[in-house]
């Protein structure tokens, strides 16, 4: 799962700029930390690979959440043989509104 903010600002004054910027950086790294560990929470855990596996990566305004399992992907979305699993969506769902929180916030 791939999380990316754009910050579109029509600001003249670029220390504003840079404090927008800072507080998004800011909220989008808590936002990938929370939803990684409702990932966790939720994955399925017969042999425990796959909760094990999974990791996240912040850099600037870009965030990455994954499973290096190999089958984290199946277990999301099913197959024919066996019924979904969803643990990424419903993590993305439970905090996706943390991050414009986050860096409302912040800007106080």
């Amino acid at each position: 799962m791939k999380l990316d903010v754009r910050l579109e600002m029509n600001l003249r004054d670029k220390e504003i700029a840079d404090k927008v910027k800072q507080a998004a950086e800011a909220s989008l790294k808590d936002a990938v930390v929370d939803i990684a560990r409702d990932t966790v929470a939720g994955s399925p855990w017969k042999t425990g690979n796959n909760r094990r596996s999974i990791d996240y990566d912040v850099s600037g305004l870009s965030g990455d959440i994954f499973s290096t399992s190999g089958y984290g992907g199946y277990l999301e979305v099913g197959t024919v043989k066996m019924p979904a699993w969803p643990y990424f969506i419903p993590a993305l769902e439970k905090n996706k509104d943390k991050l414009p929180a986050g860096i409302k916030a912040r800007l106080k």
